[in-house]
């Protein structure tokens, strides 16, 4: 019975903070009915949460509003790994896009990040930031014809990216035909705003530069690939543009 009330009341401290954090002001009142209990439990609940380090602010008199301050939650963003992750890859292609805009404190951002992650993990984000390049500007022509790629069809290319797995995909050329290939997506090429995967094609026995955007289905494979060298893919990246 007692482990019941203090699961209850766990409970019930989750729906008194998150009525907290929302914009508006609450009061004793007002929460002790949304919660179905008494003033004087909401206070006690108060008090508790205070004491673990929420800072919350109550206007003394009748009435009195009860919040969590505007500014609670700012550095508590938990991320998981694979998000850390994007926001890193994402924060350094800003960086060698060298866009002016909204960039003076992503150092800071991605020294916090990196400070997150062990030594190992560290490795491993930078082995995948350089299998990240970045172009010249994709031509007018070229980016007339650009369309996002479904979601799904992304989520794939990103998790056999990143597990360097084998991918089976369907394919289709600037001229419309359509044919499958088996590709290792050895690095990304960002020519923006049009991604290209720089793979090896298993079927062709030779290395291929593929649009993102003309991949029309993908199949990631357990199969794990030995990753190739840049140089492999230098004829790919010398080329100014990347139509086909």
């Amino acid at each position: 019975m007692v482990r019941t009330r203090s699961i209850d009341r766990f409970r019930r401290l989750e729906l008194l903070a998150a009525q907290l954090k929302q914009d508006e002001i609450c009061t004793m009142k007002g929460l002790a009915s949304d919660l179905g209990v008494s003033e004087r439990t909401i206070a006690r609940d108060l008090l508790l949460m205070r004491e673990q380090g929420l800072p919350i602010d109550a206007d003394r008199g009748r009435g009195g509003g009860v919040r969590l301050d505007r500014n609670w939650g700012v550095g508590r963003l938990n991320l998981a790994y694979p998000d850390a992750i994007d926001l890193l890859i994402s924060i350094d292609v800003a960086e060698k896009m060298g866009s002016p805009l909204f960039l003076a404190n992503l150092a800071s951002v991605r020294r916090q990040l990196v400070a997150s992650f062990s030594p190992e993990k560290r490795k491993h984000v930078n082995r995948l930031k350089s299998r990240i390049l970045i172009g010249n500007t994709a031509s007018t022509y070229v980016q007339a014809g650009v369309a996002s790629p479904p979601k799904r069809l992304v989520q794939t290319l990103h998790q056999a990216f990143i597990g360097q797995e084998v991918l089976s995909i369907h394919y289709r050329r600037e001229d419309g035909v359509v044919s499958e290939r088996q590709i290792e997506p050895h690095y990304l090429l960002l020519k923006y705003p049009v991604w290209y995967v720089l793979a090896f094609d298993r079927l062709r026995a030779a290395s291929r530069t593929f649009r993102c955007d003309r991949i029309l289905r993908a199949r990631s494979s357990a199969e794990r690939f030995r990753l190739l060298s840049k140089n492999v893919f230098a004829l790919s990246l010398e080329r100014d543009d990347l139509s086909p």
